[in-house]
């Protein structure tokens, strides 16, 4: 079992604490938190041992999993990497691209291992369609929460929209071309509601909505491609693909059938795959473990979250032109 840690003990660095603590594939060793009085209420509720510095944590372990702001991701990486531990890093992967850049050429130099958070990857419903979802030409994303204080810190952009971001540079083998995106302030001081429009080298165009003062929580995408429908819905953790094939001579008589103007006739046909029930964070935890140990790829890496982070940079900056 490698022993792991954790940086941070908020509301979702409780979740992975307890994840850890059930988890075969890891020994919880225990956790640090900059907040001295939370830590210790943290640690005598749950019975997790309350490390007094950064430093003292990472020489007991062999991975960190660090799930702090933002803006401390790449100061407690380096320390990761700098003491030759694997890290496990919740997205965005950093602040700036430059310090993404630095963290994976560092990790790679020093031989060490790290995966960008990006849960959505392991959503049960984009699993389960992942395989068929192929050189999709039109992708359609809405991702709207109701408002919480939490996470406004930073755009939007980077607190829900990278989740489809990432999800869609996975499946969309083809380099971005170009982004128009609007975004729009109504109770913070950074974007509250986005919408861009990627286009990529392929000619694929992605159209994402990302809100965080909606009334509904909804986390929906949408795929289209030659003769298929591909629809995932990361909240309900359902999906469905409708095909198109050529009609056969003889149709079923309760075949659905649709006719172009050139009298081709093609039959519409659902292939829905089954979704199998998972923990998506203890099984992005649990993969990196496997990566770790059998020394192959994670599966998030740390330059797909840079290519992740680059791409909802040239949302924000968007913004602006």
């Amino acid at each position: 079992m490698l022993k792991v840690g954790v940086l941070g003990a908020g509301h979702l660095g409780k979740i992975h604490l307890r994840l850890l603590n059930q988890s075969e594939k890891y020994e919880l060793v225990g956790f640090y938190d900059a907040n001295e009085k939370y830590a210790e209420e943290v640690a005598e509720e749950f019975n997790y041992k309350n490390f007094k510095t950064i430093d003292a944590l990472l020489q007991e372990v062999d991975v960190i999993d660090i799930v702090t702001p933002t803006l401390s991701h790449y100061n407690t990486a380096i320390k990761a990497v700098e003491a030759g531990k694997h890290f496990f890093v919740e997205k965005p992967i950093t602040n700036t691209i430059e310090e993404a850049e630095q963290i994976t050429k560092m990790a790679k130099a020093k031989g060490v291992k790290g995966q960008v958070g990006h849960v959505e990857r392991f959503n049960p419903a984009f699993q389960a369609v992942n395989d068929k979802i192929d050189h999709p030409m039109f992708i359609e994303a809405h991702r709207l929460a109701e408002f919480n204080p939490r996470g406004t810190d930073v755009p939007v952009v980077l607190d829900l929209m990278i989740h489809d971001i990432d999800a869609i540079l996975s499946v969309v083998k083809s380099k971005v071309k170009k982004v128009n995106a609007s975004g729009v302030s109504v109770i913070s001081d950074t974007p509250d509601i986005a919408n861009a429009r990627i286009e990529f080298e392929n000619g694929c165009v992605a159209n994402l909505t990302a809100s965080r003062i909606s009334l509904k929580n909804m986390r929906k995408s949408r795929f289209f491609q030659r003769d298929a429908y591909i629809s995932v819905d990361f909240l309900e953790k359902k999906c469905e693909v409708v095909k198109m094939k050529d009609a056969p001579q003889q149709p079923d008589e309760f075949a659905m059938i649709l006719q172009n103007a050139e009298g081709v006739k093609k039959q519409i046909y659902f292939d829905n795959p089954e979704v199998d029930e998972n923990n998506a964070i203890l099984d992005e935890l649990e993969t990196f473990a496997d990566a770790i140990n059998n020394n192959t790829t994670p599966i998030v890496t740390l330059e797909q979250g840079t290519e992740a982070l680059r791409v909802a940079k040239m949302v924000i900056d968007s913004f602006d032109k």
